[in-house]
This record gives structure tokens, C-alpha cells and sequence, in this order.
């Protein structure tokens, strides 16, 4: 087995692009986005086609954004002015703005499964004693920020809230480029309603970016949160263990891994964030220590199974539900119960 350091020294044969194919994978997606948005504002076009076009459209929006992820990582289209200027456009419209994408996404691949409350960049996670040691109201807000509405509605909670009012709202100055993605927004969908009408509004803006940021938000959570995935405090962390005990490997139809830009490799990311997303599946079939991952899937039972997961139990080392939390509650209340019935009574 190779150690930690050989395992990154082996990834880095797969950093690299093609830059024409870089291109060509960043135009296509850009084109079919466009061609199938236009199919939407013909309202001559029967409906259930328009509806197909706009649910596609979605798809297409999360091979974007997945595209973007990897030009912020510095993988794809390298020293390129026009690449630079067209990724700033493309971050203000998925709602997804340079600095706070940048810093938060850079956070969470350097503690990527570790034991947080802040969640800054990814979900928070806590062990089971110190969820046990929270106020009431901060159970609640641990738990809300991992209910599946929060993840399922990403749009409002994510895009919106965290990547762009928040991070405006609490550093104006850094995050100028949060308040015009939300400005760009909000008065491209106030055109479009008004000019096309509601229901081109939906197809067309709405529904295509709600897809996108419902699918990312769920994609970001799962590949992070999954049974058998591992966290780790602080000074028990390495950033090599965290890619292949904590990432998992997401095994989609190749339609899928295509519309997602692969990021179904997500434990090979992690292990080298410069491999270009084209490449990750030749970067796993070629080092075997990729190839053991824990895997996650899009079928219902694996999604409920993520989902339901809520702390860390630091005693069996595996996340657990609510329902084995209370569980554990209720065995140690009947084990206090049963030392004090047993304590000898003492007489004068």
C-alpha cells in the first residue's frame, strides 16, 4: 500500500488539461443551454416540450456549474483573459459569485470531514456529546441546516441566502460581487415575467436555476454524508484520509456523469483538486487505492439512507439518526435509573 504522500505524488500524472477540450466541453454546454432556452420562450412550442426543454436546461446548468468549480480550482482553462471573464459571468448567473465560492470552497476541501458547528463551505457536523451539550435553539439550527428542505429548496437556502445575502450582509466590501448576482437575479427574472409572462418566467428562469441548485446542494451533502463516511476532529485529520474515507464515489448512468461533469468522482477530486473533470475516471482506474470508496447512488433508498443521517457517534465511529440518538438517550436514562435503585439506603 502506498503511504499518503505517494498517493498524492501518483494523482498529480493526471493534472493537466487539453485545452481545446476544455473548450469544447465549456462551449457545448454553453450552446445547448442556450438552444434550449430559446426553444422556451415560444409559446407556440407545445407546452410538455417547453417543460422537457427547461427541466434539460437544469441538468445542462449543473454540468456549468461544475465546469466553474473546476476553473476556480485552477484545473481547466488556465491563463486564459476571455476564460477569466466569461467564468465571472458564469459565477454571477448560477448565483455562485467569485470570492465567497472561492474562499468557502477552498475551505472545505482543507477540513473536508471535520467535526464543525460553522459549516463554512460544506454541512455542519458534530459529534454525538457535544450535539447532546447544545442549547435547544442551536439543536434546532444544527438540525435545520441538514433537514432535506433545506438541502431540496438549495435555491433559497444556499444560492441565495448563504452564497449571496449573507456573505454581503456580513462583509459588504469583500463580497460586492454576492450583491450583483442577486441584483443580476432579481432583475432578469422581473424582465422576463413581465415582458413573457409567468409561465415563460418559470421555464425559463426559475425552474432551469431551482434543478440546478436543488441537485448541487443534494450532490454537495451526499458525496460528504453518507453511511460508513468518517469524521474526524481537528488533530486526528489528514487531508488524504479525509478524500477516501469521507468522499464518497457516486455511481450514476454515463448520461449522468456526462450532465454532472463527472463530479460523481468525487473522492478523486479530493485527492487532487487540479485534475480536470475529464480526467477523473482515468485518474481512478488508474490508482487502485480509488477504486475501494464507499459508494452512493441516485436511487431513493441510498438518498432517504443520507439523509437521515444526523451526528457522529464517536463511540461506534459512524454517523447515526435522530431515532438511534434517542435511542442511546433513552439506554443511558435507564442506566442512571437502575445505579440509583441499586445504591444502598442509608439508615440513622
Amino acid at each position: 500500500m502506498r503511504t499518503e504522500k505517494e498517493i498524492i505524488a501518483a494523482s498529480k500524472e493526471f493534472i493537466g488539461e487539453n485545452k481545446a477540450k476544455s473548450w469544447f466541453e465549456f462551449l457545448i454546454t454553453v450552446v445547448l443551454i442556450s438552444s434550449l432556452l430559446t426553444l422556451c420562450f415560444f409559446q407556440e412550442v407545445p407546452f410538455l416540450a417547453r417543460l422537457a426543454a427547461s427541466i434539460t436546461c437544469g441538468l445542462l446548468y449543473v454540468r456549468l456549474f461544475v465546469i466553474y468549480h473546476d476553473y476556480r480550482h485552477r484545473s481547466i482553462l488556465l491563463g486564459s483573459t476571455v476564460a477569466s471573464l466569461l467564468m465571472k459571468l458564469v459565477g454571477l448567473y448560477v448565483l455562485a459569485p467569485e470570492q465567497i465560492w472561492t474562499r468557502s470552497h477552498e475551505h472545505h476541501h482543507n477540513n473536508n470531514s471535520k467535526l464543525t458547528m460553522s459549516g463554512i463551505g460544506s454541512y455542519p457536523t458534530v459529534s454525538k456529546s457535544r450535539f447532546l451539550k447544545l442549547t435547544k435553539a442551536q439543536r434546532q439550527l444544527y438540525l435545520i441546516n441538514r433537514h432535506p428542505l433545506t438541502i431540496i429548496f438549495g435555491y433559497f437556502t444556499l444560492f441565495i441566502y448563504w452564497l449571496n445575502l449573507k456573505s454581503f450582509l456580513e462583509s459588504p466590501r469583500k463580497h460586492i460581487d454576492s450583491l450583483a448576482a442577486i441584483v443580476l437575479h432579481v432583475a432578469v427574472a422581473a424582465v422576463i415575467w413581465y415582458f413573457f409572462g409567468f409561465v415563460t418566467y418559470v421555464l425559463t428562469w426559475f425552474l432551469p436555476i431551482f434543478i440546478m441548485s436543488g441537485m448541487g446542494a443534494y450532490l454537495f451533502y451526499c458525496q460528504h454524508n453518507f453511511p460508513g463516511a468518517k469524521f474526524r476532529e481537528n488533530h486526528d485529520w489528514s487531508y488524504t484520509n479525509a478524500a477516501l474515507s469521507s468522499t464518497s464515489y457516486m455511481v450514476m448512468s454515463p448520461v449522468m456523469h456526462w450532465f454532472t461533469a463527472n463530479i460523481g468522482y468525487h473522492h478523486v477530486h479530493h485527492i487532487n483538486s487540479r485534475i480536470p473533470f475529464y480526467r477523473l475516471k482515468e485518474a481512478m482506474k488508474s490508482m487502485p487505492e480509488l477504486s475501494t470508496v464507499v459508494t452512493t447512488s441516485w436511487n431513493p433508498i441510498d438518498i432517504w439512507r443520507c439523509f437521515r443521517l444526523k451526528v457522529w457517534d464517536d463511540e461506534t465511529e459512524q454517523m447515526i439518526t435522530l431515532r438511534q440518538l434517542k435511542s442511546t438517550q433513552s439506554a443511558v436514562r435507564k442506566n442512571q435509573q437502575a445505579v440509583v435503585a441499586e445504591e444502598p439506603v442509608l439508615k440513622d
